[in-house]
């Protein structure tokens, strides 16, 4: 062989060594690649919401914290209880309470069918029930349900997620029932369901599929449905719910899994940036404060930490506790971290140092803490509520048991708290 050609015989095994390497890093080290993208729509209709509703997961801010305003911190079936309505099927997913309406999804196991329940928020009263799907129901943990995404609203259609079908489908229904429109936003495999909620951001409904094949982040048109920017993701069961928040002037949406925090531009689905997650798998919402965000997981690792929002990726401290299921939440300026096991803990967000850490409840945690002032509201898997004063010392004010088991994280508004179980729905007042 001539010394020509032994040299562009090198020269091509170092760029198909060079090409390798790169291909390798960016499979196992980024989160996305691009897979349909469209014009965000202009000229939509805004998000309308009024002060008194709760109209999606986590509440009108996002995070489980309630205006102040006085609601009961003691109840029984014979004390506080407005009304109490029977549910016709399962769900974990949270009610929403918007204008004169709760809607509820829930699934009917003996016809395999998904619906969507509407109820009068005065009285309890149903005003109509809607099949949105008719099964054969997919595979789900003993934990979950066949209805664990709660819905969302934005003034004028109700929006709601299901897997059936191999697939996630969003559907977007109007306040009395008619189906606008209804569309599959990927595939989806996995052993233990789907319970991630749908989140709105201007003219968009963002919906998150993260599962065992090709997991994917989609946004979709609020009018129409038409998918507007789809993002693959690693093929790795996650459950999380992302959240859109404004940090420094800039709207990231958030999302743990797959060992990653990533931060994605809500507008097109870009990557903002990424940095090393709490685990593999992760069940919950992450939060925002100051220039730190925060993700908890999960299995198999487990591991709280707080990221630094500013696209370096840097971790700004971490501890070495599994929170897999329920979302962090803020009460003043600390951060109290729900673990699944019956243990609470309260943490200083920006130095990652604990104050306190109490044993509560009897059988472990899967619903979110909703916070009214300093005041925490918990259920337990039992259904019992447990209600206590998250300062720099821990106060238990009471625990409330209600007929039920308890996953569904509790709505706070309109001076009211609205309580699932797994036989009711609760209206609590005074």
């Amino acid at each position: 062989m001539d010394r020509y050609a032994m040299i562009q015989k090198t020269i091509w095994r170092i760029l198909l060594v060079t090409f390798v390497v790169i291909s390798g890093c960016y499979n196992d080290e980024t989160a996305q690649s691009v897979v349909s993208k469209n014009t965000l729509p202009s000229g939509f209709h805004p998000i309308s919401i009024d002060e008194d509703d709760w109209p999606w997961w986590r509440g009108p801010t996002h995070d489980g914290i309630a205006k102040y305003q006085s609601v009961p911190q003691r109840w029984s079936e014979e004390t506080n209880i407005i009304w109490k309505v029977e549910l016709p099927g399962k769900g974990h997913a949270s009610p929403i309470v918007v204008e004169d309406r709760i809607f509820l999804p829930y699934a009917n196991h003996e016809n395999s069918t998904l619906s969507m329940l509407c109820l009068d928020r005065d009285s309890g009263n149903p005003l109509w029930n809607k099949e949105i799907h008719r099964g054969p129901f997919m595979h789900m943990h003993k934990k979950n349900s066949q209805a664990s995404a709660t819905p969302a609203w934005d003034g004028s259609h109700v929006f709601v997620a299901f897997m059936i079908d191999e697939g996630i489908y969003v559907t977007a229904l109007d306040r009395d029932g008619s189906i606008v429109w209804q569309t599959r936003a990927g595939n989806f495999d996995s052993k233990h369901g789907y319970g991630s909620s749908p989140v709105l951001y201007k003219s968009l409904v963002i919906v998150n599929g993260d599962n065992q094949g090709t997991g994917f982040l989609a946004a979709l048109d609020r009018d129409t449905g038409n998918i507007i920017w789809k993002v693959d993701r690693k093929n790795n069961s996650s459950f999380g719910t992302p959240v859109v928040a404004t940090i420094d002037g800039v709207d990231q949406l958030l999302l743990s899994g797959h060992n990653t925090v990533c931060s994605y531009n809500p507008e097109s689905g870009d990557l903002r940036w990424q940095s090393e997650g709490p685990a593999a798998t992760t069940a919950n919402t992450m939060l925002w404060y100051k220039g730190l965000v925060f993700a908890s997981g999960g299995w198999p690792e487990h591991n709280l930490m707080a990221v630094r929002a500013d696209g370096s990726g840097e971790i700004a401290w971490q501890k070495g506790i599994r929170s897999y299921v329920p979302s962090p939440v803020l009460i003043g300026d600390r951060l109290l971290v729900v673990q699944d096991a019956n243990i609470i803990r309260l943490f200083d967000p920006e130095s990652g140092k604990e104050f306190w850490k109490e044993r509560l409840g009897r059988r472990g945690y899967s619903a979110s803490p909703t916070v009214v002032g300093d005041v925490a509201y918990l259920p337990d898997e039992t259904g019992e509520v447990h209600v206590f004063r998250a300062g720099d010392t821990f106060e238990k004010i009471s625990s409330n048991k209600l007929e039920g088991d308890g996953m569904a994280s509790p709505v706070i508004c309109g001076e009211k708290i609205f309580l699932r179980t797994s036989t009711h729905l609760y209206c609590i007042g005074q």
